[in-house]
């Protein structure tokens, strides 16, 4: 590549950034603009009475979910006689092929939260459960 090309580009990239850094900067004034005065804040926390957080209770503290570790949970729970990964995926409108490596993922994240239990059969046959 030429020198000269390159210094082009360099410049054009330079101008970029400085236009994105301009305009980002009347939303930080912005965002800093509406937080109030610190002495403020010292004022309004030292009139709140201070009460401390109940402990949750188990079901409250599970962790955060994605979607499809929902709807795989869902799934399950609906089975109380357990199902394996590939109903699950079948359950949950995936083709056949490839149902049991869609479940699979999700059943592991909820196998290690405890959310629901893996029962081993007989050679590679896996059930899972509600626990």
């Amino acid at each position: 590549m030429r020198i000269s090309h390159k210094r082009k580009v360099q410049l054009k990239l330079n101008k970029k950034l400085k236009l994105t850094d301009a305009a980002a900067r009347p939303v930080r004034a912005a965002v800093k603009a509406e937080k109030p005065a610190p002495k403020a804040e010292a004022a309004v926390k030292a009139a709140e009475p201070v009460v401390e957080a109940a402990p949750k209770a188990k079901a409250a503290t599970s962790v955060a979910l994605t979607p499809k570790q929902q709807q795989v949970l869902d799934i399950v729970h609906a089975n109380a006689e357990g199902i394996n990964p590939k109903g699950i995926g079948l359950a949950a409108g995936q083709e056949d092929a490839k149902a049991a490596s869609w479940a699979t993922g999700a059943l592991k994240k909820l196998a290690e939260e405890g959310l629901v239990e893996r029962i081993q059969l007989a050679g590679n046959k896996v059930l899972y459960k509600a626990a």
